[in-house]
């Protein structure tokens, strides 16, 4: 009993591991393994499991070919029904033909070809070389926007400094106009305190030595009638 135990985990293991290394070996190309998950005859349907990327490139009808490893001469077709990141839904028009023929089940491991996945993963990569080229192109005009965008920021600093250094010597200039504009009116107040000073001296002077013009003074009484006699 523990024989065939070892001998049942063996024989479910080693087709996970072809299958990955199938995958990993036609990852850009239409060929691809998978495990059958389920069957569905009255549908004629069966879901695979794969770890296969390309099949997000199926589209629905798609039409897939299939074998076993046992008879890989004998192939069957199918149509693509849905797809997840991880299942494909096939539609296989003879199914029970092509249980007979492939020799296929629950939990088979069957290679696949598409040559409508091939035309689209073709399709696919001359898109991404377009794209690859328009993505380098904007990355250069990107990297150039970039570096005149640094380079807008340092002239910025660059003029900022300038004027600055410039602020800087006019605020220099501006005091020293200032203070000698104040050297200037403080030399003029003492020039104008001296000359009032001299011109006081000059109005004394004046005042001391003023000549009179007539020696006699009239007095009120020779000019009021009242106060003399008429002869």
């Amino acid at each position: 009993m523990a024989k065939l135990l070892i001998l049942f985990i063996i024989f479910n293991v080693i087709p996970v591991y072809s299958q990955s290394t199938e995958s990993d070996k036609h990852e850009f190309g239409s060929h691809f393994t998978g495990l059958i998950s389920r069957m569905n005859p009255a549908g004629r349907l069966m879901r695979v499991r794969t770890d296969f990327n390309n099949i997000k490139f199926f589209n629905r009808k798609d039409r897939v070919e299939f074998w076993s490893d046992s008879y890989p001469g004998q192939k069957c077709d199918g149509l693509i029904e849905g797809r997840t990141n991880d299942y494909l839904l096939i539609k296989v028009s003879q199914f029970e033909s092509c249980v007979r023929k492939v020799h296929f089940t629950t939990g088979s491991y069957l290679h696949f070809e598409s040559p409508d996945l091939a035309e689209t993963v073709k399709m696919a990569g001359e898109l991404v070389e377009v794209l690859q080229k328009k993505r380098l192109a904007m990355q250069v005009k990107k990297d150039r926007h970039q570096r005149e965008l640094t380079g807008h920021i340092e002239k910025v600093d660059a003029i900022n400094k300038r004027y600055e250094i410039l602020r800087q010597k006019l605020e220099i200039e501006w005091q020293k106009e200032l203070s000698a504009l104040e050297e200037d009116k403080a030399h003029i107040f003492m020039e104008f305190k001296n000359s009032e000073a001299r011109l006081n001296e000059i109005d004394t002077k004046l005042e001391s030595y003023r000549i009179e013009d007539h020696n006699l003074k009239l007095d009120r009484w020779s000019l009021d009638p009242a106060l003399y006699i008429k002869k």
